[in-house]
């Protein structure tokens, strides 16, 4: 019996080790609980299994807002040319070759904001087809709107080596009636700007590769620089830049940079762009000098008669000054002067510079004796001039060099 219960207790401890032992021990931390196996054979105790944590989302970094960069400073080639008022207005009129003469005067005063090129061309036109286009008409209408011209620049020529018709009867080309009709024509648009007082510049016309045609030009370019100069306007020469050595048409030739290019197109007449920059160059220097030579704004224009021209003022005439002076001075008291200075004469007395004077004229110099005078002075001076002995210094004077005492 007793073996029997001696049996049961053994089973039962048995059975409580494998169990884990007591409630005491299951309440211990999980990682202290170890089994009756691995208290005998020393198995390392299993990891305990921490409580996985709940993950914390990282916070965003803080945002640094950066002030904006200033704009960096650009360094240009080109000269920044201030805005200013327009105060002098070209406008260039003629046929297609004073077109592309005045796209090049675009070019050559572009450093010029104060200038504006104004184009007022129209193509296959001249002064013989007024049916086509009447340029004195045109020009009348001009003067009468309200377009502002400081200088008037034409260029015709190309087109009007045709015959003009002066009522039933044909004139031809360059026969003596039809240059008489022709300078009539030229002389009406040269005096309509000189009334208005506009300069004007005549542009003559270029050689073309049509020999024929380029020795008829000679014989209109010396109308244009006749009437135009009678008119009391400029005459530009453009033949010297568009030929070569023997004076003869060149498609080709410097430009104003001195570098060889292409100065006509292939239809032997045109400019091409180097080549109209070229004609303006020499249009562009009449046109600059009469813009320096031109009154400035702060001058102001006298009265002047309508026929003479003289002034009406009554100072500016002749004499106005003194007569001005004298109204003036009517009311001063006058003022008393000596009798040598009233009774001056208004060329003094001749006195020759060499040979000898009258025996009743009087000497122009005295002697030195005279001149030096008498005394103590007169001594010192001859010690000084005559004799060259410097004077005693004087104390306290810069030139007394004595050590003080």
């Amino acid at each position: 019996m007793r073996l029997r219960s001696l049996v049961m207790v053994l089973c039962s401890a048995c059975l409580l080790l494998l169990t884990g032992g007591p409630v005491s021990l299951a309440q211990q931390p999980p990682q202290q609980q170890r089994s009756l196996f691995q208290l005998f054979w020393q198995l390392p105790a299993r990891p305990a299994v921490q409580p996985q944590q709940p993950r914390l989302r990282p916070s965003p970094a803080p945002v640094v807002r950066r002030s904006r960069a200033a704009a960096p400073v650009v360094v240009r080639d080109d000269p920044v040319i201030p805005k200013v008022d327009v105060t002098n207005h070209i406008v260039v009129m003629g046929d297609s070759l004073a077109n592309l003469l005045a796209d090049g005067l675009d070019e050559a005063l572009n450093d010029r904001p104060d200038v504006e090129v104004t184009h007022r061309t129209k193509p296959d036109s001249g002064l013989v087809r007024t049916d086509f286009y009447d340029w004195q008409r045109a020009v009348t209408d001009l003067l009468a709107s309200d377009q502002k011209i400081t200088i008037a620049v034409m260029m015709v020529g190309l087109n009007d080596r045709q015959p003009i018709r002066e009522g039933d009867i044909v004139q031809e080309p360059l026969s003596p009636r039809w240059l008489e009709l022709y300078r009539d024509r030229v002389d009406a648009l040269a005096t309509a700007f000189a009334a208005k007082r506009i300069p004007l510049i005549w542009v003559g016309v270029p050689p073309v590769q049509n020999a024929r045609l380029s020795a008829d030009l000679v014989t209109l370019n010396e109308l244009y620089r006749e009437r135009a100069e009678k008119a009391g306007g400029q005459y530009v020469d453009l033949w010297g830049g568009f030929v070569d050595s023997e004076n003869r048409y060149t498609a080709t030739g410097p430009d104003v940079s001195g570098q060889p290019t292409r100065l006509r197109l292939g239809d032997g007449v045109h400019f091409t762009k180097a080549g109209a920059r070229k004609a303006a160059h020499f249009v562009d220097l009449v046109i600059r000098r009469i813009i320096e030579q031109a009154p400035q704004s702060n001058v102001i224009a006298l009265p002047v008669a309508p026929d003479t021209g003289a002034p009406t003022a009554p100072e500016l005439q002749p004499g106005g000054v003194e007569r001005l002076i004298d109204q003036m001075a009517a009311g001063l008291p006058a003022i008393g002067l000596p009798q040598a200075l009233q009774a001056r004469p208004l060329a003094g007395p001749i006195q020759p510079l060499t040979g000898q004077a009258a025996p009743s004229a009087q000497p122009l110099l005295a002697s030195i004796t005279e001149a030096r005078g008498r005394g103590d002075a007169a001594d010192q001076l001859e010690r000084v001039f005559g004799q060259g002995i410097a004077p005693e210094p004087v104390p306290g004077r810069i030139d007394d060099y004595r050590w003080p005492r």
